[in-house]
Parts: structure tokens; C-alpha cells; sequence
């Protein structure tokens, strides 16, 4: 079941008004509800090979393995689980190639990138991240940040010696404690939250974050909310606005309808006998 019809879209990236490249990296696959965000560091174009490299291995993988999947003989939950591991996985093995080209390819050296990437299935959505780049959700005009930042700032917000608001303020936020290339292996942090039909889902890399309150980000969709392509353009505008120091990348969701897996014939034998 195709389900690119379920969801409302936009997928922006820019330069900024600071670097003269852009680094990140972004893409998607509409018909199996995957969207992937990268964020690549590295000296000269190294950061913009590695995130690359990041997005098309997980598209790559992560479609290819739903495609091999018959989906209508995978049962609410069961099939749901399988997604999340399928693309932890294949965020793991975009870590491996990523770190392999580093260490075999000079100009690659000590290239990596952070990544956050969902995956849509029976009305719930699946999340990998690694690093800073982020996911929110708004649903009910209630914004709310998903992940938390693998960085250095966050862990000291978490053990107490910043406060939330103070982080916000603070100069060194993108000291990053987590990212795709750095080594051989990388633990990926994954979770499953519910999603209903009205719901934003909001990637982006902190290029948005940092230029941009999220106060601001809110006011943003609940202003322009019947029309998502205006929602992304104005986000890259007003992190362009507010200074532009670093690129930016922007992946909007909106759920415009439910999408429930179809229960396989086990499942329905069940329910006729349950």
C-alpha cells in the first residue's frame, strides 16, 4: 500500500548567508513514508560527501527492504517494529561506509555527519537520530521537541548544570557527542511515538534551531498551516533573517489522513475466532 497520499510535504535546503557550500544533505521516499535529514562536517567538501552518503544509503536500504516486505501480511505491531529496526540498521551501515571512506580517501579524513530520520507506518512513525539534528511535532497547536541533542550542551543541561533556558542561550551548542564516519560503530537512539491525521512532523538540521527560537517555529506552522510550502520557505527565511551562520534544512510533514496496516489473514482468522 502506497502511502503517498497520507502526507502533505515540503523539503528545503540552503547555502545560508554565511558558508559558501552546503553540507546538508536531505531526501525521501513518499510511497513508504521515509524522509532522511543529514548534517555533514568535514574540511572542504568532505561534510557534504558524508552526509551523501548517509541519506542515499538509508533511502537505499530502508526501500529496498520495505519493497521486499509484503506489507498487508504484516501485522499492526509486529510489522511496525520490524520498520524501526530496519532503519536503525541501515543507519548503522551508512556509519560503516561513511567511515571507511574517511579513513581510505584523504580528503576525507575526519569527515562525519549528524542524521534524523522517520519512518511512517500504522498510524505511528518511527525515529533514528544521531547528533543534533532534530524532529519536533506539533498537534494541536502543542509544539513539542521529539529527540534531544547527542551534544555536549545537552549533557550538561541533563546533568543539571544548565538550565533548559540557559542552553538556549548558550554559545557552545554544536559541540556534537554523537555522529555518523567518526568511528567504526555508532549507537543510534530510535524511538515510536503515535501520529494522527493533522499532525506536523518537523526535521531539520540546527541550522533552524540556532537561528531560530522555537517559539518562533510554532508561530510559524500555526500561522501559515494551510499551506505547507509558505511554512518551509518562511523557516529558511527567518533563520536566513536572523543571521544565516550556518546552512539550513527543513523536512515538513503534515498527516492528512490515518493510514493503518492491513491486518495479514493470521490476524484476521484471529479476530473471526477471538
Amino acid at each position: 500500500m502506497s502511502l503517498k497520499d497520507k502526507f502533505s510535504a515540503v523539503e528545503l535546503t540552503d547555502t545560508g548567508r554565511v558558508r559558501d557550500h552546503n553540507e546538508d544533505a536531505i531526501g525521501c521516499v513518499k510511497d513508504i513514508g521515509l524522509w532522511v535529514l543529514a548534517d555533514g562536517m568535514g574540511g572542504y567538501s568532505a561534510g557534504e560527501v558524508a552526509s551523501g552518503i548517509a541519506v542515499k544509503t538509508v533511502i537505499d536500504l530502508v526501500n529496498e527492504a520495505c519493497q521486499r516486505e509484503d506489507r498487508d501480511e504484516v501485522e499492526a505491531g509486529t510489522g511496525y517494529m520490524r520498520q524501526t529496526i530496519v532503519l536503525r540498521d541501515a543507519i548503522h551501515r551508512a556509519n560503516k561506509i561513511i567511515n571507511q571512506t574517511a579513513q581510505s580517501q584523504p580528503q576525507c579524513e575526519g569527515m562525519g555527519t549528524t542524521l534524523v530520520a522517520c519512518l511512517f507506518y500504522d498510524n505511528r512513525v518511527s525515529i533514528a537520530h544521531v547528533g543534533d539534528s532534530r524532529l519536533y511535532r506539533m498537534r494541536d497547536n502543542r509544539f513539542e521537541q521529539i529527540t534531544m541533542d547527542h551534544s555536549l550542551l545537552q549533557e550538561l543541561v541533563d546533568r543539571g548544570f544548565y538550565s533548559q533556558e540557559e542552553a538556549s542561550r548558550s554559545t557552545n551548542r554544536n559541540y556534537v557527542t554523537r555522529a555518523l564516519g567518526v568511528e567504526s560503530s555508532v549507537e543510534v537512539e530510535v524511538q515510536e511515538i503515535d501520529v494522527v491525521k493533522g499532525d506536523y512532523i518537523l526535521m531539520c538540521s540546527d541550522g533552524l534551531p540556532d537561528m531560530v527560537e522555537d517559539e518562533d517555529i510554532h508561530l510559524t506552522i500555526s500561522t501559515f498551516n494551510n499551506n505547507i510550502d509558505t511554512i518551509g520557505q518562511q523557516l529558511i527565511k527567518l533563520a536566513n533573517d536572523n543571521g544565516g551562520r550556518d546552512n539550513v534544512s527543513v523536512i515538513l510533514v503534515q498527516v492528512v489522513d490515518a493510514f493503518p496496516a492491513n491486518a495479514g489473514l493470521l490476524a484476521k482468522v484471529r479476530n473471526l475466532f477471538g
